[in-house]
């Protein structure tokens, strides 16, 4: 008793309490202890009998599902319900072995009328986090706002001749970590890292010019840009600010990485940093071991199964392109300019654990037949491919096993061979090579670019600083400068390789054979009536969820979205350009978006409780693993799938569509 007394006297609201008040409360408290996910109570149920304070452990707030609160030591909750007389809002989970203290309604339901208990019932409903519950006013996701929303104050200037003293002495007093610096028509970018780095890791005086040390011109993003968007380029870009504009060019702001994730998510930015200062494929290897722990925290962090993947891929994405870096570095000077594509999950940003990395290279035809030997130069493109992909293998990383690789001669040509396999297609279009062909036109997204050693047209680096849409070289070295590709990357961006292959996407029979592959995957039939799974083998029993559901939305996606003129992105991306442009049904869009989303959030589940395993990740699901619930949301997404499909072949029979 004396033990309760004491550590409710200490915290609020209990701790304005007199002893006659506090003992009575203390004589009434029962003990409950929780194993780890056990409820403590369900949504919708009550109203709750009892005030409960958390003791030792924590508890979890839940609402349909999702984790909005953590609550630790000395937090209570349940008072809403109690208050209101009406259902919970939300369910109470144990998040480890917790004990909570028990209040029974009957004796602190008056304590609640007293003015200073109100109080302290106000402020925990309109956001004092640090002494109320879970009823309070909750952040909306960040990853789902746009991104003016998450500005927290005007921004910070000051003139490029302005003494870097200066500039640091403001953004103290301001509390900002980072100053902009007008420049004309451009924008200047000094953040506190570059205080660090530039000037007193460098040495600089502080009394030079920031335009010494600044970054000109900065990356900007649009004020209606989606944070999960921001946050996905800062990270490829290996930035963590970034100043936001309005549609007219006004600055609003800047924004930077703690605006837009949990403490969770910033490993992937220090994972970034480790493989960009890697010097050797053993330094990449001892980086690439942070890939899995990263996974395994933002699922436990409740990071959306599409933002993980996203992320996983940009990870991968600077693994590649340092692999490229120093393979470049070891065979030379290209003898040629040329191009690495991403192709598959890897371009669409949706690899997950099990997915391996595909992979084309792209080089330009010598102007005039001068130049290297093309012997010579598939010599050398092969060297580099190979490399990267040893290099892959060493960092847990597997290239295609179906050798959908850039080591594979199939997979890299010259412009002018791809061009002509493309236009070949209406003559010879068999599976494989149309498979390949697809995989370059409409699953690709160029990842790095070098040119040739006489100053060629592309310079070496990232590949839309090849394209001739990267930022300007700022005043000093910074992250700015090695820019990665946009995330749906166009033609007509200036570099000569994917200008000159891209121009086949309009190619008349490609529609024709993308309606195809949108219809040749098909959920088994016999799954919508009985569950039926694997019958043989070491599968038996099993459900392969990337061939059963996943590849016939992402067919169905591919072939919609190029229809609408959608030549890159994400799955969910070309289906919301499809619905938008009219190709799809807005019903027949946002059904296979929804399917989308749940196949991809159970298959990253699966995965991820194998790596916990230590086991090789896999896409077969016992479907009788799975609560009735889950198993009811697969029955209702392959019949979606089937649905649409049915749909599909039925318009392309009779002549509707002619693709």
């Amino acid at each position: 008793m004396e033990d309760i007394a004491s550590f409710l006297g200490s915290h609020p609201p209990f701790d304005g309490l007199g002893a006659d008040e506090l003992a009575r409360v203390v004589a009434v408290t029962e003990i409950e202890t929780f194993a780890k996910g056990e409820r403590i109570f369900s949504q919708g149920t009550g109203p709750v009998e009892y005030l409960r304070v958390v003791r030792t452990g924590s508890v979890e707030i839940l609402s349909d599902g999702q984790v909005l609160d953590l609550l630790g030591p000395g937090e209570l909750f349940g008072h809403a319900s109690m208050l209101s007389g009406l259902p919970t809002g939300f369910e109470a989970r144990a998040a480890e072995q917790t004990s909570c203290y028990r209040i029974p309604a009957g004796v602190i339901g008056p304590l609640l009328a007293r003015p200073d208990f109100l109080r302290f019932i106000a402020r925990s409903i309109v956001g004092d986090r640090a002494k109320a519950g879970p009823e309070r006013a909750l952040r909306p996701d960040p990853v789902q706002c746009r991104v003016e929303t998450l500005i927290r104050a005007s921004p910070l200037l000051c003139s490029a001749g302005e003494p870097i003293r200066e500039a640091a002495k403001r953004m103290t007093a301001e509390g900002a970590s980072a100053v902009l610096v007008p420049a004309g028509e451009t924008l200047g970018i000094v953040t506190d890292r570059d205080l660090r780095s530039r000037v007193v890791a460098a040495g600089v005086s502080p009394d030079e010019p920031v335009s010494a040390i600044m970054t000109a011109p900065a990356w900007t993003v649009r004020a209606g840009t989606l944070g999960g968007d921001v946050l996905l380029d800062m990270l490829d870009r290996g930035v963590h600010h970034a100043p936001v504009r309005s549609p007219t060019g006004e600055v609003l702001g800047v924004v930077d990485v703690d605006d837009l994730i949990s403490a969770e998510a910033h490993q992937p930015f220090v994972l970034r940093r480790a493989i960009g200062l890697a010097s050797s494929a053993t330094d990449l290897a001892s980086a690439a071991a942070g890939v899995t722990p990263m996974i395994i925290a933002l699922h436990d962090a409740r990071v959306a199964a599409e933002q993980i993947a996203a992320i996983r891929s940009v990870v991968l994405d600077a693994l590649t392109r340092r692999l490229i870096e120093l393979a470049v570095r070891d065979a030379g000077a290209p003898p040629a300019a040329f191009t690495w594509f991403a192709l598959g999950s890897l371009a669409r940003r949706e690899a997950v654990p099990s997915s391996d990395v595909d992979s084309a290279l792209a080089w330009q035809d010598p102007a005039g037949g001068a130049g290297a030997p093309g012997a010579e130069i598939a010599g050398y493109m092969q060297r580099v491919a190979s490399a990267v992909d040893d290099g892959l293998k060493a960092c847990g990383v597997q290239p295609d096993a179906h050798g959908t690789s850039a080591a594979n001669p199939l997979f890299a040509r010259s412009v002018a061979a791809w061009r002509a396999a493309a236009q070949s297609l209406s003559e010879n279009p068999t599976r494989d090579k149309a498979l390949i062909l697809v995989s370059i036109l409409t699953d690709s997204r160029p990842l790095w670019g070098a040119g040739d050693g006489s100053g060629g047209t592309i310079a070496p680096g990232p590949a839309h600083v090849a394209a001739g849409t990267a930022e300007a070289a700022p005043s000093g070295a910074s992250a700015h400068l090695r820019a990665p590709p946009p995330r749906a990357p166009a033609p007509g961006a200036g570099n000569p390789v994917t200008d000159a292959l891209w121009q086949e996407r309009g190619h008349p029979d490609l529609q024709r054979l993308l309606a195809r592959f949108a219809l040749q995957f098909r959920p088994p039939t016999g799954f919508l009536r009985d569950f039926v799974v694997e019958h043989s083998g070491e599968r038996r029993g099993q459900l392969d969820i990337k061939h059963g559901g996943l590849i016939p939305i992402i067919d169905l996606a591919r072939w919609a979205g190029m229809a609408a003129g959608a030549a890159s992105g994400s799955t969910v991306e070309r289906l919301r350009v499809a619905e938008a442009a009219g190709t799809l049904e807005s019903t027949d869009a946002r059904t296979l978006i929804e399917a989308f989303s749940f196949l991809f959030s159970l298959r990253l589940d699966h995965q991820v409780e194998q790596l916990r395993r230590g086991e090789v990740p896999d896409d077969f699901i016992a479907p009788k693993t799975l609560n009735p619930l889950a198993r009811s949301y697969l029955r209702e997404a392959f019949r979606a799938v089937a649905s649409v499909q049915s749909g599909l072949a039925s318009e392309l029979a009779m002549g509707i569509r002619w693709g």
